[in-house]
């Protein structure tokens, strides 16, 4: 006969095997596996970036969330997405081509203008990618001590697991762009997400700061971190080469037209540059919130928006910017004017269109 402690262990042992029983045949997914939920408040869910695919808008957010609009902005349909994670940039460098970035090293990619997507690639692959990847520089040049480094980061990145969020995407067509993240996480593709290589040893970025947006001017292709980090594609060297700027808190992003560049971030900060990177000139705009987005519409005129929901505009070049009062500001993380010229926004509370002034 059981004693009464053998019998409270036996009954112990039952209930955490069926307790572990439930658990599996409830089968927690992983957000990089779990398809996003299909929800009719998702426009009014928090976005965090948006692209022109031709004349559709592309917006994306929480969850996996990828909205879509054919007419400006004033419906949205949801897309089909084969994660959950929360993304946060979308690039569409032709009317059907996409790619989209986000938490866990996600990238999705599009060949039908936003409507469906398929991941090529996630967090739980990009350590092991840098480790193949430096391990064979390693080999080939066994006296550069930097290789062992990125080698050490690689294995870092496959011990910590899909954590590592991309923050932002750029593609220059439909086979070369970029994917860019914390601690200098980047990854170049040259045949549209088939293939990636790691770009760690391209950045003039020893101390790993985080690579928070990456844009092109027309002329010159930028990234943009934090602590004043500013990198700009040197075709000579091959990498990108570190830009020496008057402002040391953190950008969020770069716009321009070929001879102008502006780059914005923390506290209202907003520099301009017609030299190609060499000098930069601090614009004043009253402002002392973050500035989180920005385009350059179709005049031609830049338009940079905050945290707060102010709206700063240009007139022609960029050596000006005055303050647009908006009706009911909220917060704005995205920005770009459909075919028909509406200004379409997306941040916190989803996403709708402002008057072009």
């Amino acid at each position: 006969m059981c004693s009464y402690k053998n019998y409270l262990r036996l009954a112990l042992g039952a209930l955490l095997a069926m307790l572990q029983g439930l658990s599996q045949a409830s089968g927690y997914v992983d957000v990089l596996d779990l398809p996003a939920r299909v929800s009719a408040l998702a426009v009014n869910s928090p976005l965090s970036g948006m692209a022109r695919a031709g004349e559709r808008l592309v917006a994306v957010g929480q969850r996996g969330h990828i909205l879509y609009s054919d007419d400006a902005g004033k419906h949205w349909q949801q897309a089909a997405v084969p994660v959950s994670a929360d993304l946060n940039a979308v690039s569409f460098p032709s009317a059907t081509q996409g790619w989209a970035v986000g938490g866990d090293g996600v990238v999705l990619h599009s060949s039908d203008a936003g409507a469906t997507w398929r991941k090529q690639l996630d967090g739980r692959e990009i350590g092991a990618l840098l480790v193949k990847h430096y391990q064979a520089l390693a080999r080939a040049e066994p006296g550069n001590e930097q290789w062992p480094l990125l080698v050490a980061e690689g294995e870092r990145l496959m011990a910590q697991g899909a954590d590592k969020p991309l923050l932002d995407v750029w593609f220059e067509n439909d086979r070369l762009g970029y994917v860019v993240g914390v601690f200098n996480l980047i990854l170049r593709t040259e045949d549209g997400g088939q293939s990636w290589t790691p770009f760690q040893d391209r950045t003039d970025n020893p101390q790993g700061f985080h690579l928070n947006a990456i844009a092109s001017t027309g002329d010159a292709l930028y990234i943009a971190g934090e602590q004043g980090l500013l990198l700009k594609w040197d075709d000579t060297q091959q990498r990108f080469a570190a830009v020496q700027t008057p402002y040391q808190g953190s950008f969020f992003g770069v716009l321009g037209k070929p001879g102008e560049a502006l780059v914005y971030g923390l506290r209202g900060n907003v520099l301009r540059s017609t030299d190609g990177g060499l000098s930069w000139t601090p614009l004043k705009n009253g402002l002392h919130v973050s500035i989180t987005a920005g385009l350059v519409d179709g005049r031609g005129n830049y338009r940079l928006f905050t945290l707060g929901g102010q709206m700063l505009v240009s007139q022609g070049f960029g050596a000006q910017l005055h303050l647009v009062q908006q009706r009911a500001p909220t917060p704005v993380t995205g920005a770009t004017q459909s075919a028909d010229g509406a200004l379409v926004v997306v941040g916190s509370r989803g996403a709708r269109t402002l008057s072009v002034e």
